[in-house]
């Protein structure tokens, strides 16, 4: 006779219990977020299932699967049944999902404010856990000319140059500019940094006759804009 605490595994199931099983009767709605993970790393440890690792993971990042694509190879390795090779599984489909969000997200042609920027610019931001500086060039009419990453930094902090700024902008014949960078850490309140380099900035692009319009900081899936707190 079976005892209560017993280890049941996957195979054992009812066969509407197994993930793949399940997507195939019910549809890939019906799957957990923890059933759905389970499929991707196939097998769990010699103490949890699939499916009970995967709600293990999930319970340790608050459910959040933002939180879980921005891990890494090495923080996803640390769980128990996590090797390099479900690791990277787990993260490339996370990356189809954020792209899939990107190609159907709205193609933003003109900038008439800051949640236009935001739309443009979020999908180079998502999942990012370093720091990343853009810029975002644009016409006479505010029509986006193109998008240029100029510098990437750790967790802290990125250094942007603002003699490269200036020469892409020519190079690119923009008549303004919109600065862009993310916070890592989930926090919107710009730096000292940050305040000192958008007013060096924009006394350069004074003096060349090439406004900077704004600088949006992103974290969390929002926005800080310096023009809309009239810090620009």
């Amino acid at each position: 006779m079976e005892t209560y605490n017993q280890k049941i595994t996957i195979k054992s199931w009812a066969e509407e219990d197994r993930p793949r099983e399940k997507l195939l009767t019910q549809g890939r709605r019906n799957l957990s977020d923890a059933e759905l993970t389970a499929i991707l790393i196939g097998s769990g440890n010699r103490e949890e299932t699939a499916v009970e690792l995967s709600r293990r993971i999930l319970h340790s990042l608050d459910n959040d699967l933002d939180k879980l694509g921005r891990l890494s190879v090495n923080e996803l390795s640390k769980f128990k049944g996590i090797g390099e090779a479900k690791a990277i599984t787990i993260i490339a489909a996370l990356e189809l999902g954020r792209r899939r969000r990107e190609s159907e997200s709205q193609k933003v042609e003109r900038i008439t404010g800051s949640r236009d920027v935001f739309t443009l610019m979020s999908r180079y931001f998502a999942d990012l856990n370093h720091e990343e500086f853009w810029i975002v060039l644009l016409s006479r009419a505010n029509n986006v000319l193109s998008r240029h990453l100029i510098s990437k930094g750790g967790q802290s902090g990125t250094i942007a140059d603002p003699k490269i700024i200036f020469q892409t902008a020519l190079e690119n014949h923009a008549a303004s500019m919109i600065l862009s960078h993310n916070h890592p850490s989930g926090n919107l309140k710009p730096s000292q940094a940050d305040i000192n380099l958008t007013r060096k900035l924009c006394e350069a692009g004074s003096l060349l006759d090439m406004p900077v319009l704004d600088h949006l900081i992103f974290a969390n899936q929002s926005f800080f804009s310096f023009a809309d707190e009239g810090m620009m």
